[in-house]
């Protein structure tokens, strides 16, 4: 639970954020990002599971998107924007003497997986299915990597990334898409396609 995490300065800090969060109109439409075939799992995931062991032991399931309604999408708004406006950027060098360490915010801070990581369990305690919620690898404009959450609706796929607090189709961020977990097994990854390149936006 979110209180295990954070001291209660922090947690007060999280919860008018969250009461604060604007929540945005009807979603663009967005469509569906072209999955390939099965690709090695990022380290900073396999690493994760191995820290946090029970996090990633669920068994497969059949795939199942996050049905889209004014409810669903409040939360989403809120949960992005609450940890977004929460959670202090720093590199994993600074923040732990590594590379690369992907891992819960528990001191609020944290850099991009670690956003994801957060929202996605904040975002399945709100009941979505695990199976929408996939974390993805991408490059952004510079050719750096990133990570953002991609979240599968029956209205396609949106992106929750620490950049901004905007919910976005995925075609209409800036970034090249590489690899995300598997919609059926969090511990698969797989490769994923670019957008159409009339459809993406130049920046941020």
């Amino acid at each position: 639970m979110f209180g295990r995490f954070f001291k209660p300065a922090f947690c007060a800090l999280a919860i008018a954020a969250s009461c604060g969060a604007a929540v945005a109109g009807d979603y663009q439409k967005s469509s569906y990002i072209a999955v390939g075939r099965q690709t090695l799992v990022p380290y900073g995931w396999a690493d994760f599971c191995n820290r946090y062991q029970g996090e990633c032991n669920g068994k497969p399931l059949a795939a199942m998107d996050l049905n889209l309604t004014p409810k669903t999408q409040k939360i989403l708004e809120r949960i992005n924007t609450m940890v977004n406006t929460s959670i202090k950027s720093v590199a994993d060098v600074d923040h732990w003497g590594v590379v690369d360490q992907w891992d819960y915010p528990q001191d609020g801070k944290g850099d991009c997986e670690d956003y994801v990581l957060f929202k996605r369990r904040l975002l399945m305690e709100e009941g979505f299915p695990r199976q929408a919620l996939l974390v993805t690898v991408v490059k952004d404009e510079q050719g750096d990597g990133h990570a953002v959450l991609t979240v599968k609706t029956n209205q396609g796929e949106y992106v929750l990334d620490n950049l901004h607090n905007e919910i976005k189709p995925w075609t209409r961020t800036p970034y090249k898409y590489v690899k995300r977990q598997s919609q059926t097994d969090p511990n698969a990854w797989v490769d994923v396609g670019d957008p159409p390149a009339q459809q993406r936006i130049v920046s941020r």
